[in-house]
């Protein structure tokens, strides 16, 4: 039986015979020339089996909530479920059918009678475990790109093994074949465009523009949404063949109306007719709507409805300013036993840095580690005047957040972070206020001690402390990060009279040595919109020196328990030091995440931390990659840190630097944080010689399984847990969705047509 496929290095339609197998499709058969690209790393976009997963515990925490605010949680969640459906459309063109495949398949009966019938269809025992942990790192990933680095990953087996698995199925085989044919060329394709994420033919695939978009017309995209104040977080943007442009915002209503911040429908801008279209996700977003209307009955305060009457109106008709005022309800509501919050949060994954992945949560605060967070607030203050700038750099007055350690009972989006620090709007970070949340069961799901495994790229020397402390490291990183690191910092618009008053005062530019006249940021731009594609990535960089510059300090560490007041540190304490090394490990490891053919990166931390790595190696002696022999005989690297000179010559360094990176965000100088940023990134050739170890030496990364609440026959709310396996996070999708969803298909059918792709 012949089989479609796509070619993976010249991106054409061909056809070959049952058997065909990943590694054959990287020669150029359609057009029968010799390949036009390099073949691909099947190691790089296929999910090991031996890929560990571990599961996300709360089960302990959620039998402390009253019935009523089990009842909240459960509402909540069920509205950040139904939205991270977005998070396929948001993915790439064949998520919502690979999904809706997986979901008819896996639904129709347990996965031990599956896995009986695929061995009796003559499937071998690894080929159902490879077909296995493929769907359970889709689910885990809500698509088929890598949520952490966003590379695009295919089944280990063929395309007509897979298909054995579905057909052994009890689903109805013309439905299974339905879906098969409307996936499977895409499922496996694997030509440069469609190995990762990026806007332009060149660059990689993106959903939140039609495919035949690129930089520049995202960048005039951006343009023309700044011109008009309407916020880019909730949309899309689509490209007609006359050139003119559709901005979808995202809403539960499919017609214009008042609520769509106000604007008119058509707009010209710079020659092109932008047209404004609301009802995007359209039966996503009333999904999310209906469930966050069952949570209101159940708010602990009049605060808490306020915000969810706020989020009904934004996600009912797009309204941004509808979501602030959400957002300000949230930071308001403060000491929740159930801490929520949810819409298009952040921008890792939009190419050009300003539009938002689906992101909802709910959470159970964990009293006694947050009584520990909320002693770091109170004395923020004091903390901030450590930074290494003058007071015309930070905020008039620290808004003092409420900083809890949640226990996450659902996270729906395509991954989980281990903090955050929210709302993503400039204008109420700076002026009103935000919260800081550290996820305690991510933190120890993600970085519990790995006991008796070898840590990679570490010295004999440093391995069982770094093994014993990593996790108490992360923990007062992410703490540092978050409140000190996110939350600092001051920002000047152009024509405000901070930014006049500045410029009056003829105060010294720290960095230039002249009068600061300028450039800061045009009136009603944000960082986002300004620093644009790099804005994630520096804004986490700075917030990641922050915690190793501040880490450093005696006081802050008594704050995590890490040290008494009575200590007397001759260097730096065991914590702190393996902080250090934990990031510089970070930086080297994230090598793993730069695409040499397009000379990009493809996650933002990642690269954040690769940026911190060459920044200490500046200092020399500092800092040291040894290039070794492996224990089995290949090439190997250590990071060395000199641990005495951290709290001297690696302050000094972390600072200067840390300090660019706050002035020029500051002043919203794009030219001059760009351009020093950007050396940074850069991957010179010895790098790139180090990048084969670290290429050869990666390990997989944990696919994270989550509880999941449902209301039992007495009506009551509870909650179900899943086994530490491939099979049970594809059993926690069954039991959080429905085998068929008609609405979803339809989003994707009238996709596929605006896509053009």
């Amino acid at each position: 039986m012949a089989i479609g496929y796509i070619c993976s290095c010249c991106g054409e339609k061909g056809s070959r015979e049952d058997g065909t197998d990943t590694k054959s499709m990287m020669f150029c058969q359609p057009c029968g020339e010799a390949p036009k690209a390099s073949p691909p790393d099947m190691s790089v976009h296929t999910i090991e089996l031996d890929t560990p997963v571990v599961v996300l515990e709360a089960s302990t925490a959620f039998s402390m909530l009253t019935p009523n605010e089990q009842a909240y949680a459960y509402a909540l969640g069920k509205a950040d479920w139904e939205g991270a459906k977005i998070c396929l459309l948001q993915c790439s063109p064949e998520s919502v059918p690979i999904f809706c495949l997986l979901q008819l398949v896996f639904s129709a009966q347990t996965m031990e009678e599956l896995k009986a019938a695929a061995l009796e269809n003559e499937m071998s025992s690894d080929e159902v475990s490879q077909a296995i942990i493929y769907a359970a790192a889709f689910y885990g990933n809500m698509g088929n790109y890598k949520s952490f680095g966003d590379t695009k990953f295919v089944p280990a087996l063929p395309a007509q093994r897979f298909r054995l698995l579905l057909h052994s199925s009890k689903a109805r085989k013309d439905s299974v074949e339905a879906l098969w044919d409307e996936c499977c060329l895409r499922m496996y394709s694997l030509p440069p465009r469609h190995r990762q994420m990026g806007i332009g033919a060149e660059n990689g695939i993106s959903t939140y523009f039609s495919a035949n978009c690129t930089e520049n017309d995202a960048k005039l995209a951006n343009a023309f949404l700044d011109s008009i104040g309407l916020s880019a977080y909730n949309t899309r943007l689509f490209k007609s063949d006359d050139g003119n442009y559709t901005v979808r915002l995202a809403s539960a209503v499919r017609s214009p109306t008042e609520g769509v911040d106000n604007q008119k429908n058509v707009h010209v801008y710079k020659g092109k007719t932008f047209t404004i279209a609301v009802g995007d996700y359209a039966p996503l977003m009333k999904r999310v709507v209906n469930a966050i209307q069952e949570a209101i009955p159940h708010v602990a305060n009049p605060t808490q409805e306020s915000m969810l009457q706020n989020y009904v109106t934004s996600f009912t008709t797009g309204s941004i300013p509808d979501h602030k005022n959400a957002s300000r309800d949230w930071i308001k509501d403060t000491g929740p036993a159930v801490e929520s919050y949810i819409g298009f949060i952040e921008s890792y994954r939009d190419p050009s840095g300003v539009r938002g992945e689906w992101e909802g949560f709910v959470s159970c605060v964990n009293k006694e580690v947050s009584r520990k967070f909320q002693v770091l607030v109170d004395k923020a203050e004091t903390f901030l005047e450590k930074m290494p700038w003058t007071k015309e750099f930070e905020k008039d007055t620290f808004l003092r957040p409420d900083f809890t350690s949640l226990e996450v009972l659902s996270f729906g989006s395509s991954g989980v972070p281990a903090g955050i620090n929210i709302p993503n709007y400039d204008d109420i970070r700076q002026s009103e206020g935000f919260k800081n949340v550290s996820l305690g069961n991510v933190l120890q799901a993600s970085y519990g001690s790995a006991v008796g495994k070898k840590v990679t790229f570490i010295s004999d020397h440093d391995q069982e402390m770094f093994k014993a402390l990593k996790a108490e490291a992360f923990e007062v990183q992410v703490g540092i990060h978050e409140l000190l690191g996110h939350g600092s910092g001051k920002i000047y618009h152009q024509g405000t009279p901070d930014a006049d008053a500045l410029a009056a005062s003829g105060f010294i530019h720290p960095i230039t040595g002249e009068p600061i006249t300028g450039p800061f940021f045009d009136p009603g731009s944000s960082w986002d919109s300004t620093f644009g594609k790099i804005a994630s990535t520096y804004e986490e960089c700075r917030a990641e020196c922050t915690g190793l510059y501040l880490c450093l300090e005696p006081e802050i560490l008594q704050v995590f328990s890490v040290l008494d007041a009575q200590t007397d540190l001759p260097e730096i304490s065991d914590v702190a030091y393996i902080n250090w090394l934990l990031m510089a490990r970070a930086g080297l490891t994230g090598l793993e995440f730069y695409t040499p053919e397009t000379k990009g990166w493809r996650q933002a931390h990642m690269q954040a931390r690769y940026v911190i790595l060459r920044v200490l190696l500046e200092a020399g002696e500092l800092l040291t990659l040894k290039q070794v022999v492996g224990e089995d005989g290949n090439r190997d690297v250590h990071v060395v840190l000199n641990r005495k000179l951290i709290s001297t010559l690696g302050k000094k360094i972390i600072g200067e630097f840390l300090l660019k990176l706050q002035v020029y965000k500051s002043l919203g100088d794009i030219v001059s944080g760009s351009t020093m940023y950007n050396q940074y990134a850069e991957v010179p050739e010895e790098m790139s010689k180090l990048r084969e170890i670290v290429m050869a030496r990666k390990e997989p990364r944990k696919l994270l399984i989550q509880p999941h609440m449902y209301k039992g026959d007495d009506n009551g709310v509870k909650l179900q847990t899943f086994s530490g396996t491939p099979e049970g996070m594809i059993e926690s999708f069954k039991s959080r969705f429905p085998a068929e969803d008609p609405e979803l298909m339809a989003l994707y059918n009238a996709d596929k047509v605006a896509m053009n792709d």
